[in-house]
């Protein structure tokens, strides 16, 4: 059930304490190793992305950077969830950290050497990342939840988002830098450093017991049963939906270098700042929610939020200036961050322990795996349609799927988070 974390005996911070979840010092732990994590991610599609499209000039080859990862993700999620609800979550972690290190130390060595096929062995590298992260999120996202008890978990929720917004600002600006200065080898040098000590940071979280798998469960029976607590659960299904076509069709990460050399023309240190600009407006909104979290009304702000993100993707795709451009990205992340706390709190809040593996895995097909697809659909887009107009075209679609999903979908519409209401409903009615 929700709460019976094994976290020290104490008793439990007060409701309203913004440092709640930092009074644990595992927890701390955890917020170190995403230091690490967030950091080296987002230098590496800073380093990745450009480098792929100065060595074709396509946008396509961007939307194919973005499928070489995606194919993994989404072949392997549903077996890395049923993994995650059986072996040891934080060994999962530990095994695809030290895969990701290593892709890193081989990117560096790839593109020193540079060659015919360095292309091809930069989608390579990328797609064995992809396995390891197939593997690796559902089980992060069920370690994470044996951390902290199930009142502190929006409060977990809004840390971790901050601390991962934090540095995806300063990771995308850095590794912008160093791109201009040092070059994609020594870029990625320093991603594999800081994956280094992001496993390090898990290594010193204590192992946490596993529940109980059910008896003679096959694996296929184990896959179906985290599919269907997902479709059950009208809340649950329609969080990831709305997230799943809002960066399908409203995703712009992947087309930004377009935007930096041709369209605005700030270059890698332009490309930077606005790969960080977004991860800016979430880190304010999630440091906000430590004080204030949005536990009531909780399904119109999570609605009202997406509509926010699709009406800023249209503004940032007719801006002609480089002000209003960073301006529109920035109220991407402010509206994207809201949207990820309720998601998250969501998804810990409503699946019981024993299922929590299966459920992230589901989560990461709608919701991780759709920044690939989205980053192949603006890459195709923009090839059919033109940079600028696949961008707003996506924007709308965007709006008009919140329309549909608040229509369809009013259990979420009314959703209020309250954990002690949620520790009485971890399982969702038969049909």
């Amino acid at each position: 059930m929700i709460g019976d974390s094994p976290v020290p005996a104490r008793p439990l911070p007060a409701p309203t304490d913004p440092y709640a979840a930092l009074r644990f010092a595992e927890f701390r732990a955890l917020l170190v190793a995403s230091v690490g994590s967030s950091l080296a991610s987002r230098m590496l599609a800073v380093a990745i992305g450009y480098q792929v499209y100065q060595l074709t000039r396509s946008p396509l080859a961007l939307g194919w950077l973005g499928l070489i990862e995606a194919i993994p993700a989404l072949s392997l999620a549903l077996l890395g969830g049923h993994y995650a609800d059986r072996l040891d979550r934080r060994s999962i972690l530990l095994i695809t950290r030290a895969v990701f290190t290593l892709c890193a130390v081989l990117l560096s060595v790839v593109s020193f050497r540079s060659g015919p096929k360095t292309l091809l062995l930069l989608y390579l590298l990328v797609f064995v990342a992809g396995i390891a992260r197939g593997f690796g999120e559902p089980a992060a996202s069920a370690f994470e939840t044996r951390i902290v008890p199930a009142p502190v978990f929006l409060n977990a929720s809004s840390w971790l988002g901050s601390v991962g917004q934090a540095s995806s600002i300063i990771g995308p600006t850095l590794g912008g830098l160093l791109l201009a200065s040092w070059s994609a080898t020594g870029t990625y040098a320093l991603v594999a450093a800081l994956a280094l000590a992001s496993w390090v940071g898990l290594w010193r979280i204590s192992p946490k017991p596993q529940p109980t798998p059910p008896k003679q469960e096959s694996v296929r029976s184990s896959i179906l049963s985290g599919l269907e607590f997902v479709r059950r659960d009208p809340v649950i299904l329609g969080s990831m939906a709305l997230d799943l076509f809002a960066v399908l069709f409203g995703g712009l990460v992947a087309l930004l270098p377009i935007f930096a050399t041709d369209i605005l023309n700030v270059g890698p240190r332009g490309l930077g700042l606005m790969l960080a600009a977004p991860a800016a407006g979430a880190l304010l909104v999630m440091l906000w929610a430590t004080k204030f979290p949005p536990v009531h009304n909780s399904g119109r702000i999570l609605l009202l939020g997406v509509a926010g993100f699709g009406v800023s993707v249209i503004v940032f795709a007719l801006s002609q200036t480089f002000l209003l451009s960073l301006a529109a990205l920035f109220f991407t992340g402010v509206f994207d961050g809201i949207n990820m706390v309720i998601r998250k709190a969501i998804l810990r809040l409503r699946t019981p322990d024993q299922m929590r593996g299966r459920v992230a895995a589901v989560s990461l097909l709608f919701i991780g795996s759709s920044n690939e697809l989205g980053a192949l659909e603006s890459g195709v887009a923009a090839s059919a349609f033109g940079t600028v107009r696949s961008v707003w075209l996506g924007g709308i679609v965007t709006l008009v799927v919140v329309a549909v999903v608040a229509l369809r979908v009013p259990k979420l519409r009314n959703l209020h988070l309250d954990a002690k209401e949620h520790e009485q409903d971890t399982t969702v009615p038969a049909d």
